[in-house]
């Protein structure tokens, strides 16, 4: 990274609002392209943060994506106001999915958020 501020901020995601999937993570790829940013670091990051959007949006109410971009360190917090996840270690295999039917007609929920998550983050 070549940045030398630190670059906060933050997201509200609205559980539910599916028509508005994507636009935390697109923005805070725009912001890093921004900052100067390596193209492999941003990818790694929007999809990470991808996932965690879309776990907010189908599984709580609402919740905030925090994000610290700063010399060395790129920090995505994700707090929702979900249940919790009552099986890590079973909801981190791949294709394993407690999202309802009605989700995965629309194509989501297909078990690959959290694995994603834990591939792209450091």
């Amino acid at each position: 990274m070549k940045i030398d501020k630190t670059y906060e901020g933050s997201f509200h995601i609205v559980g539910g609002d599916f028509s508005r999937a994507g636009e935390a993570s697109t923005e805070l790829k725009t912001i890093m392209l921004s900052v100067g940013i390596e193209d492999e670091v941003v990818r790694r990051v929007a999809i990470a943060t991808f996932e965690a959007e879309m776990n907010i949006i189908i599984y709580t109410p609402a919740g905030i994506l925090r994000y610290s971009i700063s010399p060395g360190e790129i920090r995505i917090i994700a707090e929702d106001m979900g249940p919790g996840i009552e099986d890590i270690e079973l909801a981190m295999q791949k294709g394993y999915s407690t999202a309802p039917d009605w989700v995965r007609e629309m194509g989501w929920g297909a078990g690959m958020g959290l694995p994603n998550m834990k591939k792209n983050a450091g």
